[in-house]
């Protein structure tokens, strides 16, 4: 024993080495035969593979220009990132866009912009901008509420992000006045530190779940007394990335605390089907609306992304006819987000957000219907002059998740539904949390909140008006071909979005279902 460890403690660094790839080679060539290249070019073969995982990165910053990349391109990041940070997001030298590329934006300036009177309330708080509208005013809901910030986190899972990144946004959105989605992964802990919170859940109801995996009005009643923070409740019908389609969760990744959260078995898969249980059809999901709230006093949304509009038709006509129905609509964009989906389905199923919401509004302003329902856009809508666009086609908030990811540190690392992100955002590792500074990450939330509203609100006066909403759809034009370079959105879409009643800033700043911290 003594020559053999004598043996072993005199082979050199270097002869380590070389035995641990002769180890690697022979486990290559004798024993592993699931990768033909590392067989057939052992130890140089693994080369490839480590390349190839981090060839997103090398990229992304090596290979591809500012402009290039997808889903968020590099000056898009960075626009993101100095805005969250407070720092110089300014551009010099003009723009290096190609202004004539297809659905490149131009915002219509007016030849004097919108003074601000003395005493404004954008004179006091440049970034303030809530809502035009109100949730559950039309349907006369027992707790109506209006949006203090247009510019709010979507839909995001405690369980898809991590808990210090659920915790981070949550403090961020009181801090900017916004309200947080919960994602359908229930509402946690982590979403309980103070801001205002609109609940989401879909078919698998958690949260909101009973013993045999259906919607508990109970659960729900509870759900909302014991938390006030709750302003509104989101039902999904699907999302951006994958419409149409179920998962499942492993049991592998639910722990005791995800368990409780999400009112499921430790270490027991759990399906979310693509349907509801709950309904099955339009006129039983009006019934459903009205029932929650009805026994929650919240306005009731939906969500959705937009294909076939056969049943939104079959909604409008109800609504039209009984005065019942959602209080707000979110449409999701077919670009996907923040949910692991196969590429089948982010690439090709449901319309991109500037088509469906097009088709969707136009829908409900031919029935009489868009001046009551408050619309939400969700889609890569993070930056002012594409939400000045959002604005102008009719939306009237905008929901962010990506970009709210970037504000607190992501890196489009694009490994969200691998529980490998290296900023610790999108897992469970707790060691890759670690990296997370909560009180640091929040302010950068806020920040950029605060930044994208004085932007958008800076668009607005540009344009000659006091709030987005009155942006009207010839403000704004989009190139559409070679031919005809731009066209107004009107003439673009075919449509006039309904004006919204708007009796100036102060108004909204003076109503009494204001959410936020303003009125508290």
């Amino acid at each position: 024993m003594e020559t053999v460890l004598q043996f072993l403690s005199n082979i050199t660094w270097w002869g380590w080495i070389l035995i641990v790839l002769a180890l690697v080679a022979i486990r290559d060539i004798f024993f592993q035969k699931k990768h033909t290249i590392s067989h057939n070019y052992p130890i140089v073969g693994h080369l490839r593979y480590w390349l190839e995982s981090i060839g997103p990165e090398m990229r992304q910053y090596f290979v591809a220009n500012n402009r290039e990349e997808l889903p968020f391109n590099r000056i898009e990041r960075s626009w993101i990132y100095a805005s969250a940070k407070k720092e110089n997001n300014y551009e010099g030298f003009g723009t290096d866009r190609d202004i004539y590329a297809h659905h490149h934006i131009f915002i219509n300036n007016a030849m004097i912009p919108f003074e601000l009177p003395e005493n404004h309330p954008n004179t006091i708080d440049k970034a303030f901008l809530p809502c035009a509208k109100v949730m559950g005013e039309f349907n006369k809901r027992k707790k109506p509420y209006r949006p203090a910030s247009i510019i709010n986190v979507s839909a995001m899972s405690f369980g898809s992000l991590s808990a210090k990144a659920i915790e981070s946004l949550n403090k961020g959105v009181k801090m900017a006045d916004a309200y947080h989605n919960t994602g359908e992964g229930g509402l946690s802990p982590y979403h309980s530190h103070g801001g205002d919170v609109v609940f989401h859940f879909g078919t698998g109801y958690f949260g909101v779940r009973d013993k045999d995996g259906g919607f508990s009005m109970e659960k729900m009643i509870e759900l909302v007394e014991k938390n006030p923070f709750i302003r509104a409740i989101e039902i999904k019908l699907s999302q951006g990335a994958k419409p149409g389609k179920g998962g499942v969760l492993p049991g592998a990744k639910i722990n005791k605390e995800l368990a409780e959260i999400r009112g499921v078995e430790v270490g027991k898969d759990v399906l979310s089907p693509p349907n509801h249980k709950a309904f099955s059809n339009v006129p039983e999901m009006v019934e459903f609306i009205e029932k929650i709230a009805e026994a929650t006093g919240l306005p009731v949304g939906i969500k959705a992304a937009i294909g076939k509009l056969e049943q939104w038709e079959e909604l409008a006509d109800i609504m039209l006819k009984t005065g019942k129905g959602p209080d707000f609509i979110t449409v999701d964009g077919g670009e996907g987000g923040t949910g692991a989906a196969p590429p089948s389905f982010a690439d090709h199923v449901s319309l991109p957000w500037v088509y469906g919401f097009s088709s969707l509004y136009k829908l409900f302003q031919k029935k009489g219907l868009s001046d009551r329902i408050v619309f939400i856009g969700s889609g890569k809508l993070g930056f002012p002059a594409k939400a000045a666009m959002a604005f102008a086609m009719g939306a009237d908030c905008i929901n962010v998740a990506r970009e709210a990811m970037m504000s607190i540190g992501c890196i489009q690392a694009q490994v969200c539904h691998t529980n490998r992100c290296p900023t610790g955002i999108a897992t469970q590792s707790k060691w890759l949390q670690n990296g997370i500074d909560v009180t640091l990450k929040s302010v950068r939330l806020a920040q950029y909140f605060k930044t994208f509203r004085k932007e958008l609100i800076e668009i607005t006066h540009a344009a000659g008006y006091e709030h987005p909403c009155q942006f009207k759809m010839s403000d704004v034009d989009i190139n559409v071909d070679d031919h005809n370079l731009s066209k107004e959105l009107n003439k673009t879409y075919d449509y006039e979005k309904t004006l919204v009643p708007f009796k100036g800033m102060q108004s909204l700043k003076d109503c009494l279902y204001l959410g936020g911290n303003k009125n508290n």
